[in-house]
């Protein structure tokens, strides 16, 4: 699948430029709440969408849509055609705080006073449903939930139906919300373990995050301006899975412990020759690997010198990366998920 247009939305900011800014300069940082965590600002969605518009959409909605949006701009293609456009949406958790407030007013005012609002906007297809009605998208639309894996998931459904030719070209996107009921449950999950989780898991060093990316995905065939996604793979870390080309720069978004306690999945093997993670520029989410892809993309359009860690490295605080990152011939973002699962998706720029 060929990359035509990006539209990253996080703690960064939004926009590729505030993505780029925030890998060369380390300017991302947690926002002060009662949980410190990357939180992303929808201001920007006001220049694409009117305000009654976006009146009873929820903030998880509101990531998605001006990601989508920022994607087709990027495209150059805010005003084209979409009658053969299709939606695959990615999300770890869904609505879940839009949920947990259906579920606090269901319990403080009863079944019949419920909010009926934050009910239609707490299902997962919430998002995909309000960028297809305002984007007037007449193909298929589909969110797919798979937790840590949801990303690779999504994109194999996308990649089929460019295969088959169901549409012309597929609005690819992630998005999740940070939750403080969901942050409070892991806390308390990993509380008593010792040691603790990986970077990327509660109890890290990398602060819960949110935020949206998409995609404007065609047929290989055609010129890309962010490289090509050459492979996509899931599986089980087992008998030299997964297998990984010894001269591509790897980037591991390691989410072993996120759901469970259990944490003790090997690394797999062969080690990646090159590992290195981007989880500080945008914090801890199951969508994560969508960042890793955004990333990704921009190194294979035009190189960039990003702010990054050795994986094997506990430091708290992200270093430069090595130069051979810049010149890769292909790159690798690897998430590691629990019960010894792995989503593998590999771009190139040289499609």
């Amino acid at each position: 699948m060929a990359i035509q247009g990006l539209g990253p939305v996080g703690g960064f900011g939004s926009g590729t430029a505030a993505l780029e800014r925030a890998l060369v300069t380390a300017a991302s940082c947690p926002h002060l709440t009662p949980v410190p965590s990357f939180s992303a600002d929808t201001a920007g969605l006001e220049a694409f969408v009117e305000r009654k518009t976006l009146r009873r959409m929820d903030h998880f909605s509101r990531m998605a849509m001006l990601g989508a949006f920022l994607a087709l701009e990027d495209a150059g293609r805010l005003t084209a055609g979409r009658e053969r456009l299709g939606l695959v949406l990615a999300s770890g958790y869904g609505a879940a705080r839009t949920t947990f407030a259906f579920l606090d007013s269901s319990m403080d005012h009863g079944d019949v006073c419920a909010s009926p609002t934050s009910f239609s906007t707490s299902v997962h297809n919430a998002a995909a449903a309000n960028i297809a009605i305002v984007l007037d998208l007449h193909g298929p639309t589909i969110t797919v939930s798979q937790f840590e894996l949801s990303v690779p998931s999504a994109l194999l459904t996308a990649g089929q139906w460019l295969t088959a030719g169901r549409v012309d070209a597929v609005l690819f996107g992630s998005v999740d919300e940070f939750c403080p009921v969901i942050e409070y449950g892991l806390q308390r999950l990993h509380a008593d373990q010792n040691p603790p989780p990986p970077q990327s898991s509660p109890g890290g060093t990398v602060p819960p995050g949110e935020g949206a990316v998409f995609f404007l995905l065609t047929r290989v065939g055609e010129e890309s301006r962010y490289g090509v996604i050459t492979d996509i793979r899931l599986g089980t870390v087992a008998n030299g899975e997964p297998r990984i080309a010894t001269d591509a720069v790897v980037v591991v978004n390691d989410q072993r412990g996120a759901m469970d306690a259990d944490t003790t999945a090997p690394v797999p093997a062969p080690a990646p020759p090159r590992a290195v993670s981007y989880t500080p520029v945008y914090g801890r989410l199951p969508v994560g690997p969508a960042f890793d892809m955004a990333i990704a993309a921009l190194a294979c359009r035009h190189g960039l010198t990003a702010a990054t860690r050795n994986h094997a490295e506990p430091a708290a605080h992200p270093i430069p990366p090595p130069s051979h990152l810049l010149n890769a011939p292909s790159i690798t973002c690897l998430v590691l998920g629990r019960d010894n699962t792995f989503g593998l998706i590999t771009s190139s720029g040289r499609g």
